[in-house]
């Protein structure tokens, strides 16, 4: 029985399907965790000794309850119903009792959390860094959409992240634990400093500390070496959507833009194209011609 166990898991097919069904599971999770932790977060600073509510009788408002509802008509959302990304189909996008609908927004997350999770099977394999990566995509996708609805970072997300990251990389998993430590400081300076130069010149602040936790953590999972290209990426993309959106909507350059999802996402192509690994080989050659 553990030799098939073992060559079942060896399936490379096997491993891929499974980890997109997790995706899937966890991409509905992730749908929760994106819409409440904001809320909760409001209401606890607003009164830090009242207990976050919602207006379904009242209840305090957690990640588990109350349960998933519609928040159109309150009616409460059955098993059945509740199946990632089947049931939107079935339902046709809309609510069973009230047939208000549903933001395609849930459904396009499960769904990219499954194909995350899978091109992550298939790029890891069942190790250690699969395991790992995982976890790291699945929280980038959720601070993703946090920080384009509310324009914050939560620390309950990107602390454990980074200290995630360090934690897997005691095993070496994807760097040398020196350079997950580098990687979490160095993250962090960079924006900092960045975001400080920008407001001694201008008096205005460029960006918000969640950013600077963000990279940090990315740092303590990839190590120091991808950083500079993460930055140039996020920037560009940044760039480019402000750009865009200043030509589209005639929006001016006093827009804010929030920087956290260029950042998740230049962190996932990190990830994916192992951009320490050319990153450092670039330097060791520059270094080699420089003192040759």
């Amino acid at each position: 029985m553990f030799a098939s166990a073992t060559a079942l898991f060896a399936d490379t097919g096997f491993v891929i399907a499974a980890a997109a069904l997790a995706g899937l599971c966890v991409g509905s999770f992730l749908n929760v965790l994106i819409y409440r932790l904001p809320l909760m977060l409001e209401a606890a600073y607003a009164d830090p000794d009242a207990p976050e509510t919602h207006d379904v009788g009242q209840s305090p408002l957690t990640l588990a309850t109350p349960g998933s509802h519609c928040p159109a008509c309150k009616r409460p959302v059955r098993p059945i119903e509740n199946i990632p990304l089947l049931s939107y189909l079935f339902l046709r996008g809309r609510c069973a009792g009230c047939q208000v609908r549903i933001p395609l927004r849930y459904p396009l997350v499960e769904l990219g959390s499954a194909l995350l999770a899978a091109g992550a099977a298939w790029h890891f394999g069942p190790t250690l860094q699969l395991a790992g990566a995982l976890l790291l995509l699945w929280t980038l996708t959720a601070l993703f959409f946090i920080d384009i609805d509310h324009q914050i970072l939560p620390d309950s997300l990107t602390l454990p992240l980074l200290w995630l990251g360090l934690l897997f990389n005691s095993f070496a998993a994807f760097v040398p634990l020196r350079d997950a430590v580098w990687g979490a400081v160095a993250g962090y300076v960079a924006l900092w400093s960045v975001f400080w130069i920008f407001r001694l010149i201008t008096g205005k602040d460029g960006m918000g500390y969640g950013d600077f936790k963000l990279l940090a953590a990315l740092g303590a999972w990839l190590g120091w070496a991808p950083l500079l290209p993460i930055i140039v990426l996020a920037s560009t993309g940044a760039s480019l959507v402000g750009l865009l959106q200043m030509h589209l909507h005639h929006t001016d350059r006093q827009h804010t833009l929030a920087f956290g999802p260029y950042l998740a996402v230049a962190g996932a192509v990190a990830l994916f194209w192992e951009m320490g690994l050319w990153m450092g080989d670039l330097l060791l050659v520059c270094t080699h011609h420089t003192f040759a």
